[in-house]
């Protein structure tokens, strides 16, 4: 059995954790960044800073967790995109240099197909083919999965995406950053149907995302209403935001689930933590027999563990990278 070695800092998380081929998690270390919290969302600048400061002390310490040595390392795995470039360049430069000192392989991973991987690690026995939807803050895309490394995107945000509505929502209410947890803590107590906001790109046949108009008519709705009114009403507009969001997602998913005739949905991502989420995908994927997978709440945020699962695949194929590989921050689910 082989372990390995992975990296991730793509956003505000420095991350680093060991796995071994079987998806077992040996250590999983995560270090946030609240020195964002003062700016009110990511300063990238900064972000970069702290995972030059953390990440190498990270390392150490993941190795004594796991009670083992750089020398019984098999592999070296980084995600190289989408995301902050000069965080990306952090994780990427440092994975480098141990792959190269160790003379052990690289294995570059994309960020988003790192998400929809952590669901591997509650469920190994997992097998494509699967739809997944993955929904994060920067991202909202539907990917037909017909193996481990062949896939095709079939849906994706043709603006903003889920995660950004519930933190645009959240700053209009003056509930804080990030948005998501903050309103799913709100709404869980509230009428979904106290506010009629609008069903983004509702026609049947079509299975990309639009959120660009909600948050206008999010935004359109709290200005014109009084302060004594959204603090009267705090629970039931935060359910009728959240309740919008996540309808086109799983009608959508669903929907094209069953076009497919696929019999197992894959949640992935920031937003796959939202409980309504959960709950109603669920629901409704129960009557047609279709069985929905959700990562564990720790793994739904951006973590390391997912992108050695993520590269699992690679390492068994030998699929590695070569150290002048670059990072980038193009969006999208991609095989890198």
């Amino acid at each position: 059995m082989s372990l390995i070695l992975s990296f991730e800092s793509s956003c505000d998380d420095t991350s680093v954790a060991i796995l071994n081929t079987d998806y077992e998690v040996l250590v999983n270390l995560i270090s946030s960044q609240p020195e964002h919290l003062a700016f009110g969302g990511v300063l990238p600048e900064l972000a970069s800073r702290l995972h030059m400061k953390n990440i190498m002390h990270m390392t150490q310490i993941a190795l004594q967790k796991a009670d083992t040595s750089l020398s019984d390392i098999d592999a070296i795995a980084v995600s190289i995109n989408p995301g902050l470039i000069g965080s990306l360049i952090v994780g990427l430069a440092f994975a480098k240099a141990l792959a190269w000192s160790l003379q052990k392989p690289l294995i570059t991973v994309n960020h988003l197909l790192s998400h929809i991987f952590a669901n591997y690690i509650d469920h190994p026995d997992l097998k494509p083919p699967f739809l997944a939807l993955v929904v994060s803050g920067g991202h909202t895309e539907l990917v037909d999965f017909q193996t481990d490394t062949k896939f095709e995107i079939v849906g994706k945000t043709l603006d903003d995406a889920a995660g950004e509505t519930f933190d645009k929502a959240a700053k209009l209410l003056g509930l804080g950053f990030p948005g998501g947890p903050i309103i799913d803590s709100l709404g869980s107590g509230g009428d979904a149907k106290f506010v009629d906001l609008p069903n983004p790109l509702p026609q049947k046949d079509n299975y990309n995302f639009s959120y660009s108009g909600l948050k206008t008519a999010i935004r359109t709705y709290i200005m014109a209403q009084s302060p004594e009114h959204l603090q009267e009403h705090q629970a039931d507009i935060a359910a009728s935001i959240q309740a919008a969001i996540i309808r086109p997602l799983i009608s959508k998913t669903i929907r094209k689930a069953r076009q497919l005739h696929y019999q197992q949905i894959l949640i992935a991502g920031g937003v796959a933590a939202n409980s309504a989420l959960r709950v109603e995908m669920q629901r409704q994927a129960e009557q047609y027999d279709i069985k929905v997978y959700f990562p564990s709440l720790k793994l739904c945020m951006d973590n390391a563990a997912m992108v050695a699962a993520a590269a699992i695949p690679k390492f068994k194929a030998g699929l590695f990278a070569d150290l002048a590989v670059n990072a980038n921050s193009i969006k999208g689910t991609k095989l890198l």
